[in-house]
C-alpha cells in the first residue's frame, strides 16, 4: 500500500514539473514572437520616441527595485548567516528566561485551529524554557478544543501554562488588548520575550527558538517578525498570487533588516521583549490607534494592528529585525471566490493601512528616528503608485497617436522584464512559478489603481474576515463632505496625472 502512495506522490510531482517545464516553454515562445514584431529601430536610443522605452523614470523605478534586491541578497546570503553563528556560538545564554505565546483566533475554521494551537504547543514543548500560552478567543468551544489540543501535545512541562482570554468579538485589536493585560498581570520577568500569533499561522519546527534567540545579541531590537509561507484555499491562480506576495516581502523585509528598520511587525507572527508589551502606551496604540488627517478629521484605525506595533516601537527608541529562518506556514482565506474582487478587497486593506502608517511616521517621527534609507523608502512609496502606472498609459497614448508598435514594444518589455525578475527570485529561497510574470504585471497595474483610490480614501477600511466597519452613520454633513471631497481630489489627481503624460509625449517629438 505504502509502494502504491509512493508511487503516487512521485508521477504526481513528475507531472507538475513537466507542466512547469511546459509554461516556461510557452513564455519565452511567446517572448519571442513579441521580438519578431519589433521594428528594431524603436530601440534606437537615438530615435525620437526612445524616451519612452527607456526613460529616467523607468531606470528610477528599476534602480529602486534594484537596490533592495541586492540589499536583500546580501542579507540573506552573507550578512545574517554569520549573525546565526555568532548567535549560536552564544548557546543557551541567548533564549531568554520566560517566553509568552499570545494567540488570537476569531472566525477560525476549525481544522485550521487545530493546526495552530498544535504548533504553538509543539514549539513551546521544544523550547527549554517556562512558557504560558495566552488564547484570546470568542467561543466557549474554541476553549474547551485548545485545552484537548494542550493535553494532547505537552507532556511532562509543568512549566507550561495556558490562559484563556474572552474577546467581545468586536475586532482583532480589542482581543489583542485584552490579551495584553492579561500579559501584564503575569508579571514577566525583564528578559522576557512574548509572540503575536494569528489564529491562521502555523509555527514551523525551530521557529520559535530560531527568532528569540536575536533578542539577546542584538539589545537594541524590540520586535523581531519573520518570514512567511503559504497555504492557500483557492485556484491556482489565487495561490500563485499570495506566493508571490511572500516573495516579494521576503525579500523587502531582508534589505530593510540590513538597516534595522523593518516597516511592519507582521501580524501572523512576529515577537516582542515583554518589557516593551506591557507598556500602557504599547498597548493603547495597538488598542485605539487613530490618525489625524487635515482633511479627513481624526478616526480611529480598524486594521493595521501590526503598523501600530511597529510605529509604537519606533517612537519609544526601538530597532525591527527580520529572522528570514524563521519560518511560518499561514492559511490563507480569500475573501471571495471571484479572482478579481478577492485580490482587489485585500490590496486596497493592505495598501490603505500602509499609507495612513506612512503619513503619521514621515510627520511624527522624521528623519531623526527612521533614519536616510527608511525615509527615502517611505516617501516613496508615495510616488511608486504613479510611476508604475506612468508606462502603460503613455505607451496606450503613444499607440493610439503614434502607432500600435508602440504597445507592442511596451508589451514585449514588461513580458521580458517581468520574466527576468521572475527568474531572480530563485535567490530569494522561495518556489517561483510560470505565471509570476502576469502576476507580478497585475499586481503592479491593480495594485498602483488600488494605492491611488487608498490615498484619497484613507477613513475607509473593513477587515476582510470579520466583516466590520467603521460605524460612521452619525456625521452627518461631515460625513457627507468627506465623501465628496475625496471623489474631487481623485478626479484631479488622475487630469494631472493624465496631463504629465500628454507633456511627456509631447516633449518626445521635439
Amino acid at each position: 500500500m505504502s509502494t502504491q502512495v509512493s508511487s503516487s506522490a512521485q508521477a504526481l510531482f513528475q507531472g507538475r514539473l513537466c507542466a512547469r517545464f511546459f509554461a516556461w516553454v510557452c513564455l519565452f515562445g511567446v517572448l519571442a514572437a513579441f521580438a519578431e514584431l519589433i521594428d528594431p529601430r524603436l530601440l534606437d536610443p537615438s530615435h525620437r520616441h526612445f524616451i519612452f522605452l527607456i526613460g529616467a523614470i523607468g531606470m528610477w523605478r528599476y534602480g529602486n527595485a534594484t537596490m533592495h534586491y541586492l540589499r536583500g541578497m546580501y542579507f540573506l546570503h552573507w550578512r545574517f548567516p554569520r549573525m546565526r553563528r555568532a548567535v549560536e556560538a552564544m548557546g543557551e545564554a541567548a533564549l531568554p528566561s520566560q517566553m509568552f505565546m499570545v494567540v488570537t483566533s476569531f472566525r477560525i475554521p476549525t481544522h485550521t485551529t487545530f493546526k495552530v494551537y498544535r504548533s504553538v504547543f509543539q514549539e513551546v514543548q521544544r523550547l527549554p524554557v517556562p512558557c504560558t500560552v495566552i488564547a484570546s478567543i470568542v467561543e466557549k468551544a474554541d476553549e474547551n478544543f485548545i485545552k484537548q489540543i494542550m493535553r494532547d501535545e505537552v507532556r511532562g512541562r509543568d512549566d507550561i501554562k495556558l490562559v484563556i482570554i474572552r474577546a467581545r468579538g468586536t475586532g482583532k485589536r480589542d482581543g489583542l488588548a485584552h490579551a495584553f493585560r492579561a500579559l501584564s498581570r503575569q508579571m514577566p520577568l525583564e528578559d522576557a520575550v512574548v509572540g503575536v500569533v494569528d489564529g491562521d499561522t502555523m509555527m514551523l519546527p525551530g521557529c520559535v527558538e530560531n527568532a528569540v534567540k536575536f533578542f539577546a545579541y542584538l539589545p537594541s531590537v524590540g520586535g523581531i517578525t519573520t518570514n512567511e509561507f503559504c497555504e492557500v484555499e483557492g485556484g491556482k491562480l489565487m495561490r500563485e498570487w499570495h506566493a508571490l506576495r511572500f516573495v516579494q516581502r521576503h525579500i523587502n523585509m531582508c534589505s530593510m533588516a540590513l538597516s534595522r528598520r523593518v516597516l511592519t511587525m507582521t501580524g501572523r507572527l512576529s515577537f516582542f521583549r515583554a518589557s516593551v508589551m506591557t507598556e500602557p502606551g504599547f498597548i493603547k496604540d495597538v488598542e485605539a490607534d487613530f490618525l489625524q488627517h487635515w482633511r479627513l478629521g481624526r478616526f480611529q484605525f480598524l486594521t493595521g494592528d501590526d503598523k501600530s506595533s511597529w510605529f509604537s516601537l519606533m517612537r519609544a527608541g526601538w530597532d525591527t529585525f527580520y529572522v528570514p529562518d524563521s519560518n511560518t506556514l499561514t492559511v490563507e482565506h480569500p475573501p471571495d471566490r471571484n479572482f478579481f474582487r478577492a485580490t482587489r478587497q485585500l490590496m486596497f486593506r493592505w495598501y490603505g493601512n500602509s499609507l495612513r502608517q506612512n503619513f503619521r511616521t514621515t510627520r511624527l517621527l522624521g528623519l531623526r528616528q527612521l533614519g536616510l534609507f527608511t525615509m527615502y523608502v517611505l516617501y516613496d512609496q508615495r510616488v511608486s503608485m504613479w510611476t508604475s502606472l506612468l508606462g502603460l498609459v503613455t505607451s496606450v497614448a503613444a499607440g493610439l497617436m503614434f502607432g500600435i508598435e508602440f504597445l507592442l514594444v511596451y508589451l514585449f518589455w514588461v513580458l521580458l522584464s517581468r520574466s527576468l525578475v521572475t527568474l531572480l527570485l530563485l535567490f530569494a529561497q522561495h518556489p517561483v512559478d510560470p505565471l509570476y510574470p502576469l502576476v507580478l504585471y497585475y499586481n503592479q497595474i491593480v495594485g498602483s489603481a488600488m494605492k491611488v483610490y487608498a490615498l484619497f480614501h484613507m477613513d475607509q477600511q473593513s477587515w476582510t474576515r470579520q466583516k466590520t466597519t467603521l460605524d460612521r452613520s452619525t456625521e452627518g454633513f461631515d460625513m457627507a463632505l468627506n465623501r465628496w471631497s475625496s471623489k474631487t481630489m481623485l478626479a484631479s489627481s488622475i487630469a494631472l496625472f493624465l496631463g504629465a503624460v500628454a507633456m511627456l509625449l509631447t516633449l518626445s517629438q521635439l
